[in-house]
């Protein structure tokens, strides 16, 4: 580095290195001014000094200077370093690996260079060349235990587990006997775990057993060691030896579910299904019923027999459960028991034991059988469980009525507010179910859960601005969306954008998704830095685990929902385009000049205020962190903060194909993927992509009422296509033939007679009836009043949940609201529409968007047309006092239920 200069300056151009290693960026830049004084076209210098600027946020400056570093000095590998180091700073990976690869054109051994790209491999997943650059550094430095490490786990990254083993058994013979030292045992422990589960995922358990065995002593984790033996002696078959290690494990924690599960195995008493035969379940219920006696104070050991257990058992089991935790007051007992209630039967047996304490409480004030008075607070607890029993069931009459006894009884507890908030989501009056949210939130001003569970409700029922006063009451500085954004708070931006995209917003609803997308590049990019330090640190299978993690994160569900959200933004935007400038101009010269002139002014006060507004709140966000702080901070400001550039886009088709291929790639046994993708390629006129996308939903789900629709739309359309001309089309034409014999649902049937038949198979369910009257009104346009019949004749019976007959109907509130739009927009019927209306708010007493008599939508209860407020006139603004408690709450009083 900087050999071309004199001594002097070459000194300077070492200040300038160490200054840009140890971050004193001006003391490097004014090295580097001296030296270009003198030498203005030295490569080197003016690249190190476009590097110092780049950390500076003198970006075009930056690149600038490195460019011409460049050019003056095209064979220096320090000069492809830097630019590479530049692009890295811009996560420009492929060509910051390009530039590292050009300096090692120049400089093959130099070590920095090596392990950058190594990094850079890593990251972009080149395993080939990430193991090509580790075995170049352990060739350059084989002293260095780092290298050797590197080396395996690239292997190992690379699909090559036993050479990786091999390479650890190498780097183990060029140690010393008495190794590690006492500072170095931790890194090594981990090492040689992670040698073990390697030779356990390269199929060799006996020898990860004996190598365990033989590295006792130099493993420091005692508990990883007896756990990791346990699962070996269990994969090798011998399970005397495994009971025996489990128990042991049991004694050491007893409300471990995985030594539970390990130890069923080991008895050969486990299923995946969790179906047992009469043999097995008395085997397990002798089993627990030793373990409870040996572990009386773990819950695990009496919670587990509840899943195998039947009948009079499992009540008796159950009894036994609930009682101490009703006693005690466990808020969540009933999340506990939520799985019961998918087993045939138990939910009945459930709530049939829980009514039995209650009247025992309420008429002796004790459990049935007991002569002991139990605390007042019991009986609250058991009124507590009843209603969000009621509430799974879906008896919101039963589970209003619970939770308000409850209330009665105890007015102070919080979590009783919050559950008659959800029954009430649940019933489909979100107005109500945020009003009591947001006062539940404001009994306990500091609970910041209680806060965002209040957020939520809001946003459920698109009161967005108020949800947005709300949830900054817990951010940092009184900030709104950037602090929320800089903690990325996934599931306020999914929920707000799912609530603009209700209200038809786009262009707020895409900034939301996109915020989204953006945190998990984000969580992506932070895999960065952990590459250089595990194999540091030694977390070799943490590290492994991390790396696979990353490899499925855009499977999670929220970059799901937020891609599914974003597509359907596009999807809207390319059925109802905005209107041009011009189209806007010719629209406004056709009106009168009175009413024009109106208009403008209008826009232009619109304009202003929400400058005006945009400009106090970064004041007052200065303001803030000045006074807190003593330095003003000014953030940088979001030029586009309603997401209006996100809509002025040419292509809406393509954006949305950009998300469409990473849900495909990493959500494809998803319905929604396929559905989605069924829907932008054929808006697109890609007929193979859309065959492809109804192929997966055979696949995925047949009966699927929305599975069955996209079918019979796509060979509709095939069918009215003209006949093919080009080639191309010609050859496209031959698939679709080749392939339509492949559905069984159009074996010698006609389209018409393909819906005949589905409707026959689930001539019970709503949604298929709606499903197809809509591809009869598609078929045959002139049958509409058929197809309106075909809704209308359905019937709302009472049905029968997991074995128990209740009071329950069989329409969800969700398939009856969808149903009403598909008669209002599609089928155009609005007294049809008007019919169904009335029809559902007799079913959904609660329901706000049926108008229900129970709802708040006929109650006393005041809508802000601004966010929908509740308990707010038109008139008022919908703002928090000082304490955060909304104003004007007393208006809720009038509010009954």
């Amino acid at each position: 580095m900087g050999a071309s200069l004199p001594p002097k300056e070459a000194n300077l151009f070492k200040l300038i290195v160490k200054s840009y290693e140890t971050k004193q960026y001006k003391k490097g830049l004014k090295a580097a001014d001296t030296i270009l004084k003198k030498f203005p076209n030295h490569g080197e210098t003016l690249s190190m000094k476009g590097l110092t600027l780049n950390c500076m946020d003198r970006k075009s400056e930056a690149y600038e200077l490195v460019r011409l570093g460049l050019k003056n000095d095209l064979k220096s590998h320090v000069c492809w370093h830097v630019y590479g180091l530049l692009y890295r700073s811009d996560r420009e990976y492929r060509e910051a690996i390009k530039c590292y690869r050009n300096a090692l054109r120049i400089d093959p051994d130099n070590i920095e260079i090596l392990r950058d790209l190594s990094l850079l491999q890593a990251q972009m997943r080149d395993l080939e060349g990430f193991v090509e650059t580790r075995q170049q550094l352990l060739t350059l430095k084989p002293n260095h235990r780092m290298n050797w490490i590197g080396f395996a786990v690239a292997h190992h990254l690379n699909l090559n587990g036993s050479k990786a083993v091999d390479i650890l058994e190498a780097y183990e013979g060029t140690l010393d006997d008495d190794y590690p030292p006492e500072n170095e045992r931790c890194e090594h422990g981990e090492m040689l775990l992670y040698k073990i589960s390697l030779l356990e995922e390269c199929g060799f358990p006996e020898r990860a057993l004996e190598e365990l065995h033989k590295k006792e002593s130099k493993i420091v984790d005692k508990l990883d060691y007896k756990e990791q033996e346990a699962l070996l002696l269990l994969k090798l078959g011998r399970f005397e030896e495994g009971e025996k290690l489990f128990r042991v494990l049991l004694a050491m924690n007893p409300d471990n579910y995985r030594y539970y599960e390990g130890l069923q195995r080991c008895l050969g008493l486990y299923s995946e299904n969790g179906q047992y035969t009469a043999d097995e379940i008395d085997r397990l219920e002798n089993l627990y019923r030793v373990l409870a006696h040996q572990y009386s104070r773990s819950s695990a050991v009496k919670r587990i027999p509840l899943d195998f257990l039947r009948d009079d058992k499992f009540r008796e089991a159950a009894e036994y459960y609930i009682r101490p935790l009703l006693t005690k007051g466990v808020p969540s007992l009933f999340s506990d028991l939520y799985p019961l209630y998918d087993h045939p039967g138990k939910a009945d047996i459930l709530g049939e034991l829980v009514l039995k304490l209650e009247q025992s409480l309420k008429s002796t004030g004790g459990y049935p059988g007991s002569v002991e008075k139990e605390p007042p607070s019991t009986l609250m607890w058991t009124l507590f469980y009843l209603a969000q029993h009621y509430d799974r069931r879906g008896q919101y009459d039963m589970a209003l009525t619970k939770i308000d006894e409850a209330i009665e009884h105890t007015p102070t507890v919080i979590d009783l507010y919050c559950v008659k908030s959800r029954i009430l989501k649940h019933a489909g009056d979100l107005v109500a179910a945020a009003a009591l949210a947001d006062e539940a939130r404001c009994m306990d001003l500091a609970d910041r859960y209680v806060n965002s569970e209040c957020v939520k409700r809001m946003l459920q029922a698109d009161q967005v601005a108020l949800a947005e006063k709300t949830a900054v009451l817990f951010t940092k500085d009184g900030e709104q969306h950037n602090n929320l954004y800089d903690m990325q708070c996934m599931w306020y931006e999914l929920a707000s954008g799912e609530s603009y995209l209700r209200q038809g917003e786009l262009g707020r609803a895409l900034k939301k998704f996109l915020a989204v997308e953006k945190h998990y590049a984000d969580i992506t990019e932070d895999q960065f830095d952990f590459h250089s330090y595990c194999l540091r640190k030694m977390t070799l299978r943490t590290y492994v685990e991390m790396l696979k993690f990353q490899d499925r994160l855009h499977s999670h569900a929220y970059f799901r929902k937020a891609a599914c959200g974003a597509i359907r933004c596009y999807l809207k935007l390319y059925d109802s385009p905005l209107k041009s400038a011009s189209e806007e101009d010719d629209a406004m010269s056709k009106l009168p000049p009175s009413q024009k002139k109106k208009l403008k002014q209008k826009l232009r006060k619109a304009e202003a205020r929400a400058k005006k507004e945009a400009e106090v709140k970064i004041e007052e966000s200065n303001a803030t962190s000045f006074a807190k702080s003593g330095k003003r901070h000014v953030k940088p400001v979001d030029p586009d903060p309603h997401g209006e550039k996100l809509i002025q886009i040419e292509d809406p088709l393509a954006e949305a194909s950009k998300y469409l291929k990473l849900l495909l790639k990493h959500s494809s046994d998803c319905l929604e993927t396929h559905l989605l993708s069924f829907e932008v390629n054929m808006r697109k006129q890609k007929i193979l992509l859309a065959l492809q996308a109804i192929k997966h939903l055979m696949r995925l789900d047949a009966d699927d009422p929305k599975s069955h629709l996209c079918l019979i739309k796509f060979f509709h359309k095939v069918d009215s296509l003209p006949t093919p001309v080009t080639d191309t089309e010609k050859l496209i034409w031959g698939v679709l033939e080749a392939e339509r014999p492949a559905f069984s649902q159009l074996h010698g049937q006609s389209l018409i007679e393909a819906n005949n038949s589905f409707l026959e198979k689930h001539r019970e369910s709503l949604m298929h009836r709606a499903a197809v009257a809509e591809l009869l009104y598609v078929l045959e346009p002139n049958k509409k009043a058929e197809a309106v019949k075909l809704i209308e004749d359905s019937v709302n019976d009472l049905i029968s949940i997991n074995g128990g007959q209740g009071n329950v109907r069989s329409w969800k509130l969700n398939d009856c609201i969808t149903v009403h739009k598909l008669l209002e927009t599609t089928l155009v019927d609005h007294d049809a529409a008007s019919r169904w209306k009335v029809r559902c708010a007799e079913y959904f007493l609660y329901s706000t968007y049926f108008r229900g008599i129970q709802s708040s939508a006929n109650n006393q209860i005041q809508k802000s047309p601004a966010n929908g407020a509740v308990g707010l006139n038109a008139s008022e603004d919908s703002s928090l006092s000082s304490n955060g408690r909304l104003e004007k709450l007393n208006a809720l009083k009038d509010l009954h239920i």
